[in-house]
């Protein structure tokens, strides 16, 4: 047996973190893009903004950075607290997976 559970971390100003927007922001990494990883997760770019914009918004630091066009074209790229931001969630992701995995044993189920 196995519980299923989700998590996210969220403030006054709104939801910080969750998985989706962590898998959103490893896209973001990995294309240089918010565009491409909006693609990638069957969004659309307004809504990724959204999503982006609204962690932003609820962050002590901005998660993300944009550079606009040139020659070479704009891009995406994390903030060094974003990239923390997500070793944070996934590890406390982690523990929580661990502690209820733990409550079901303790308790013979």
């Amino acid at each position: 047996m196995k519980i299923k559970s989700k998590i996210w971390i969220e403030n006054d100003e709104g939801i910080l973190i969750s998985e989706g927007r962590v898998q959103l922001l490893k896209l973001i990494e990995d294309t240089g893009s918010l565009n491409k990883a909006a693609k990638a997760m069957n969004l659309s770019y307004q809504k990724a903004w959204k999503l982006v914009d609204a962690s932003n918004k609820a962050a002590k630091s901005p998660l993300i950075e944009t550079h606009v066009g040139g020659n070479k074209g704009g891009g995406t790229i994390l903030t060094p607290y974003g990239k923390s931001l997500i070793e944070i969630f996934e590890a406390i992701n982690a523990d929580c997976w661990i502690f209820l995995d733990e409550q079901l044993k303790k308790h013979g189920i």
